[in-house]
């Protein structure tokens, strides 16, 4: 289905490039941008640093302190953010009801003190300690998946690595049944789809729709398993919430059991894809950390900063707010645009240039505040296992020659495949 605002099928070519211009004059929904948003991010910081987008039908913030105190800023609701279906058709609101309510109850999507209750939960899985407890299974796991293609000589980095890695990590941390793993994979995919769109179509709608849908079965049936035989996985941890009734409802326990299945595979997928992405192009940096493994911390910080997975998130203004001179009325969304933000030259020297050793690294990828990643140390240490294994066994890979095709997905930036040559694999690995 089109979206409402698309030109009509049977309006002349002209006519749709004119329509298009009127609606997207920055060109933020065109492949070129997709492929490289920054250079129009460098503009709209310039030009408009807060900029109505007919496009997204809502404010565009660009600049780095702007966006960090918009993620402070109670007046910019997450919560709000959520309820588009209810500005819809009756009949379409109707249909769109299931997915309403499951993303009503995400943490994700949550203002304080909703937002507090359920994040202290999920935070106890979460602690640094706990986390780097992980790191020896990680690695294994990214040995694994990379003995299964070394002998063909190639891969693709999402395919093979990317995707797989954070399936299967969520998957041990949740307490989902190994055999189940490789099945959440659409599903995460396709709520990415929705609310990474920015102005979703009614299609894109209804994918997000049927994904939520059999999650929520899914899910039903490992927690009744669950709840026969309890282990020491966060699932079972949620369940004990649930059954408690202090913390968590019945809807809340779906709802954040898709939330983390969402956050734990997403972001993290396209952390990977593209940081290899950045190294495979930027043969100094990769050299630097091979000759350095110690550098794979602040490489990783730098690599989240270069080229953020989450290119933005969304608000609603609670009420009429001014910035730059430019009012914002109650009720309009806005979009927190980190990919914009982590360019800023106010905020970091040189900010195209890929740095390892740069110093001051305060990237705002992960969010700021209260919104904060909850599962950001354990992006980290994927990220770190993936890229450092990937680099020690394989130091001459090299990209596949031809295109690589960028998801149209404006919000979550993440390629649909990357192709590569392994090379010999070091004699060290």
């Amino acid at each position: 289905m089109n979206s409402p605002d698309a030109p009509k099928p049977d309006a002349p070519p002209a006519a749709n490039a004119a329509a298009d211009a009127d609606l997207d004059p920055f060109r933020l929904q065109s492949p070129e941008t997709l492929a490289n948003p920054y250079p129009v991010y460098a503009r709209l910081r310039e030009e408009a640093p807060v900029y109505f987008s007919a496009a997204y039908n809502g404010w565009l913030i660009t600049r780095y302190d702007q966006v960090a105190a918009g993620f402070r800023d109670p007046r910019l609701s997450a919560k709000r953010s959520s309820a588009f279906v209810t500005k819809l058709p009756d009949e379409v609101r109707q249909r769109l009801e299931p997915l309403r309510r499951n993303l009503a109850s995400w943490a994700l999507l949550l203002d304080p003190p909703e937002h507090t209750r359920i994040r202290s939960l999920i935070n106890k899985a979460f602690v640094p300690r706990l986390v780097e407890g992980l790191r020896s299974r990680v690695e294994t796991l990214v040995n694994e998946l990379l003995d299964a293609v070394a002998p063909t000589g190639r891969m693709d980095v999402l395919r093979d690595l990317g995707d797989l890695l954070p399936l299967l990590v969520i998957g041990e941390v949740l307490g989902v049944p190994v055999e189940d793993r490789h099945r959440l994979k659409g599903w995460s995919n396709a709520l990415s789809g929705f609310l990474g769109a920015g102005r979703p179509t009614l299609e894109i709608a209804g994918g997000a729709l049927s994904a939520v849908a059999e999650l929520e079965d899914y899910f039903r049936g490992v927690i009744a398993a669950r709840r026969q035989s309890p282990g020491n996985d966060l699932l079972s941890q949620l369940i004990i919430a649930e059954e408690q009734g202090t913390i968590l409802g019945e809807q809340e326990l779906l709802s954040t059991c898709c939330m983390l299945l969402f956050g734990g595979h997403e972001t993290t997928k396209n952390l990977i894809g593209n940081g290899l992405l950045a190294l495979l192009r930027h043969r100094s940096e990769r050299d630097a950390l091979r000759g350095t493994p110690s550098l794979i911390g602040p490489a990783v910080e730098e690599l989240l900063r270069y080229d953020s997975p989450v290119q933005w998130m969304s608000r609603v203004a609670l009420d009429d707010i001014e910035l730059d001179g430019v009012r914002i009325p109650k009720g309009d969304r806005a979009f927190l645009v980190l990919g914009a933000a982590n360019r800023d030259p106010a905020q970091f020297p040189d900010p195209d240039r890929l740095d390892f050793r740069r110093t001051d690294i305060r990237h705002i990828s992960l969010g700021v505040g209260v919104h904060y990643c909850a599962g950001s140390a354990l992006a980290r240490v994927e990220a770190q296992a993936a890229i450092s294994t990937f680099l020690r066994r394989f130091p001459d890979a090299e990209l596949s020659p031809g295109p690589l095709t960028w998801r149209m997905n404006p919000g979550m930036r993440g390629l649909t495949a990357i192709p590569i040559e392994l090379g010999p694999q070091s004699s060290a690995s």
